[in-house]
């Protein structure tokens, strides 16, 4: 769970809290902070900008034929044709002010954040959308699929919203993944930071509320109906789109084809990032237990870092990256990056090399620097990894080690 703010973390006491650095964080809790971010051997990157001129890029996805859909949170949605960005925008994205059922919440984080094309894309044409939805005093996350024909988007249909409706503009998640099994698993933050309430308490508490999807990894069918094997769809207490629970702000998914695992990156409060292994029914524990800071005062959220029934994470970073964006790499054309999980930062301005073990244990990190703020990391169709940077004008580029594994 990483920053969103950009805030560095600060100290506190013994084992069992929230520790003061990564030294002391590492004595605590073994190898959980440990490996240190050099057990990788240092690994000078080649960029090369594809396209620049973007308005604060949020989510990619390529569509058959190798163009690529690129979202802008104002609400905008470009494609990227023969390498070169289409200066219009494609057509079909409900407007930022507009009338009626849907538009984009474009404020603080809101607005349009992640796409997805459906798994069988060349014969549905769905392309799935995640953003921010309502008002300043009433907002949620929600997904949407539209068709997209190669030039505009049509038929936009709501799929899920995310309940409860929340003040604000913190925290909305919010990455799509697709698994395997045709089901999309879709990220909720918890609403936001303290002071913000929701019926008289914290609204980070809406985490622990299995009948709320704040906070949550939710699993719905293609067309926004929790399937029936959701780990909760018995449980008359809790909500049946619930998959996981526990989360403060994830901002990176993705899948490992190979091990077959679900992984994701998550914004925590001032330090306490983590890298967490996603299974059904897990609890990740957000806020009962964290190595995360208050953004006031600098005393620990909780005043455990763990705790039975609750899911560890698999990485911890106290010096706050701010992950967005996640990759499993896949492909032929670095051998030696097989397997590895790429991990984007908006603070740290680099992203993350995290060697696994079979287990699904960190047993290597590096640091490859890109100098700007991270959004989104991807593997693209032709095996080379793509990164998104949020910025003002920001730019989609291609990453690749300087020399050939």
């Amino acid at each position: 769970m990483a920053a969103c703010d950009g805030s560095r973390p600060a100290g506190s006491g013994p084992a069992g809290t929230a520790p003061a650095s990564p030294k002391a964080a590492s004595a605590a809790s073994g190898s959980l902070l440990s490996p240190a971010a050099d057990t990788l051997p240092l690994e000078p990157v080649r960029l090369a900008t594809v396209v620049e001129g973007l308005e604060h890029p949020w989510g990619m996805a390529w569509l058959p034929g190798g163009d690529l859909l690129i979202t802008e949170r104002p609400g905008r949605l470009r494609i990227v044709r023969s390498g070169r960005l289409d200066p219009r925008p494609v057509p079909g994205v409900p407007e930022v002010a507009g009338v009626g059922a849907d538009q984009v919440f474009a404020s603080r984080q809101g607005g349009l954040l992640d796409v997805a094309l459906h798994p069988r894309f060349a014969e549905t044409g769905w392309v799935y959308f995640s953003y921010a939805h309502g008002s300043p005093e009433a907002n949620g996350t929600r997904v949407a699929r539209a068709r997209f024909d190669g030039t505009a988007l049509r038929d936009w249909q709501v799929i899920f919203t995310a309940r409860p409706l929340k003040p604000g503009g913190q925290h909305f998640g919010s990455r799509l993944l697709w698994l395997p099994d045709g089901t999309l698993l879709v990220s909720i933050g918890d609403g936001g930071n303290p002071p913000l309430r929701l019926d008289g308490e914290l609204i980070r508490r809406q985490a622990q509320d299995p009948d709320s999807h704040l906070g949550k990894v939710v699993r719905l069918d293609a067309a926004g109906r929790p399937p029936a094997d959701n780990p909760f769809r018995a449980d008359p207490d809790a909500d049946p789109a619930v998959w996981t629970l526990g989360h403060r702000n994830i901002q990176g998914l993705a899948y490992d084809p190979v091990q077959r695992r679900v992984w994701a990156s998550e914004h925590g409060s001032r330090g306490g990032d983590e890298l967490n292994l996603l299974v059904a029914g897990a609890n990740h524990g957000w806020p009962e237990v964290s190595f995360s800071a208050e953004y006031s005062t600098g005393r620990p959220v909780a005043s455990r870092t763990g705790a039975p029934g609750f899911t560890d994470p698999r990485r911890v970073w106290m010096e706050t990256i701010a992950p967005s964006g996640l990759a499993v790499y896949s492909g032929d054309r670095f051998p030696a990056w097989r397997g590895d999980l790429f991990a984007g930062g908006l603070v740290a301005g680099s992203v993350r090399r995290l060697r696994l073990d079979q287990q699904g244990r960190v047993i290597g990190e590096s640091v490859l620097p890109i100098g700007a703020r991270v959004r989104d990391v991807r593997q693209g169709p032709d095996g080379f990894l793509y990164v998104l940077t949020d910025e003002p004008a920001g730019r989609l580029l291609r990453m690749s080690p300087r020399v050939r594994p």
